[in-house]
């Protein structure tokens, strides 16, 4: 009889994973659950403030402004515009400067997809911060579930990005949420969030792959707005025989995996944060370079090379910018990461200024004193650098477990200041420590249109 039920499940996951995020309530969520999404809320906010200082930003924020011309939703930092636009905006804010979440599992951002839009509604219609709280949880959990069901390697390997091609499902999860859906309804929004599924790896060494992120966020939202009309679609998206997420996306996928535990185990508790900018996968890398440098005295006048070994997907994706141009590639580049953390010391935004990365001494030291190579030993955010110093002898660190992973978690400390450190250059010290306090306490929050007061710029 179990083994029935477990195939009726696997053969309806979309029904499945529906009346969970229809029927998720505050009491259901474990409260170390509900701070880790505590967590994931002030961490967005804290990239979303940075993400400002994006070299793209005022072309997506051209973009958003033109969409329409109303301005009822805020923007993180910002001033206003229409729902449809905030949402864009405020998912490529998130993004913009390569330091915001990623689901390990999957490779996949999830809070740019997620946050906005769940943000834009619960501040329309004045919903409270436990409203809030219960939504981002169920969009978190579809998010991470619909990619679990993906059998990522065989998605990676037709070429797929995560961000915008499952990033709408949770998207359309937290809004329904917020707007009551039944599950019927919520499934019928996965339909029409599954039909707007894509981005692919073409995209990869362009800011295009950062585009996937806030186009998901809206395609979730349009999703949801138009299953609230009753609009008709499958109810079935993910394992549909023909066209169906899992057939056309993958190889059939894993479904079974969407709805194991549900509920019980939460898979969003696999979602690493970023202490510093960089891309994802090499900060692990840059766990062990700030080893070097505090615990072990390491300094580039000392240092004749850095040799680094990483595993094959942080290799293939990071180890090619030993000659890096412009921010979006420093970003990207393992030869930079390890040059300027060994000059510096430190790894923020003002690391990535254009004074900085074109420093002609720094950046002869990445092309030339840094070596990436490809260990099969070491898998995914593993790093290990050796580094030979002038007198010839050589110290070695390995990174198991990056920091900011599930692992090697950030502490509510470390998060906040981080959020401070990026939250001054747009906001005044008392709205941020406001702010500080309303998301610690968000199930005390009466109205969500307080938070997105006092996140929008003191200067408006």
């Amino acid at each position: 009889m179990a083994s029935e039920v477990k195939a009726a499940m696997a053969s309806d996951v979309t029904g499945v994973l529906a009346r969970f995020a229809a029927t998720l309530e505050y009491d259901k969520i474990p409260r170390r659950v509900r701070e880790y999404c505590k967590d994931l809320l002030l961490d967005t906010l804290a990239c979303a403030l940075a993400g400002h200082q994006g070299e793209e930003t005022h072309q997506v924020a051209a973009l958003a402004s033109g969409l329409a011309q109303s301005k009822e939703s805020s923007i993180i930092g910002g001033d206003c515009l229409s729902l449809a636009g905030a949402t864009l905006l405020n998912a490529y804010l998130i993004t913009a400067v390569t330091m915001c979440d990623v689901h390990r599992p999957t490779l996949t951002h999830i809070t740019p997809e997620v946050v906005p839009p769940a943000l834009a509604i619960a501040e329309r219609d004045s919903l409270s911060g436990r409203d809030l709280l219960v939504a981002l949880a169920a969009g978190f959990e579809t998010t991470t579930r619909v990619g679990l069901g993906l059998d990522y390697p065989a998605f990676r390997e037709r070429g797929f990005h995560g961000p915008g091609v499952i990033g709408p499902f949770g998207a359309a999860a937290a809004v329904g949420r917020l707007l009551g859906f039944d599950s019927e309804t919520m499934a019928v929004a996965f339909g029409l969030a599954g039909s707007q599924a894509g981005g692919t790896y073409a995209a990869w060494r362009t800011p295009t792959v950062k585009f996937h992120q806030c186009r998901g966020a809206l395609s979730g939202l349009m999703a949801a707005l138009l299953a609230q009309q009753q609009f008709v679609a499958t109810r079935q998206f993910l394992t549909f025989p023909d066209g169906g997420l899992y057939n056309s996306y993958s190889n059939g996928g894993k479904p079974e995996a969407v709805t194991e535990g549900l509920g019980d185990r939460w898979e969003l508790e696999q979602i690493a944060l970023r202490l510093w900018p960089s891309a994802s996968t090499i900060q692990g890398l840059i766990t062990v370079m700030f080893e070097l440098v505090e615990k072990h005295g390491a300094s580039p006048d000392q240092t004749r090379n850095v040799r680094i070994s990483l595993g094959k997907t942080a290799f293939d994706m990071h180890s090619g910018f030993a000659n890096y141009k412009g921010k979006f590639q420093a970003l990207l580049s393992s030869h930079y990461a390890a040059a300027v953390i060994l000059h510096d010391r430190e790894l923020s935004l003002a690391q990535f200024e254009p004074a900085r990365y074109n420093d002609p001494k720094l950046a002869r030291f990445a092309l030339e004193r840094v070596e990436v190579k490809f260990d099969p030993a070491i898998v995914g955010t593993q790093a290990l650098v050796e580094i030979e110093r002038m007198d010839g002898s050589n110290i070695t660190v390995r990174c198991e477990h990056s920091k900011g992973s599930p692992e090697n978690p950030l502490s509510r400390a470390q998060i906040e200041a981080k959020f401070r450190t990026y939250a001054k250059t747009r906001l005044s010290e008392a709205r941020v420590e406001e702010l500080l306090g309303f998301v610690s306490r968000l199930e005390e929050l009466p109205s969500a249109r307080r938070l997105m007061n006092v996140l929008k710029s003191s200067s408006v």
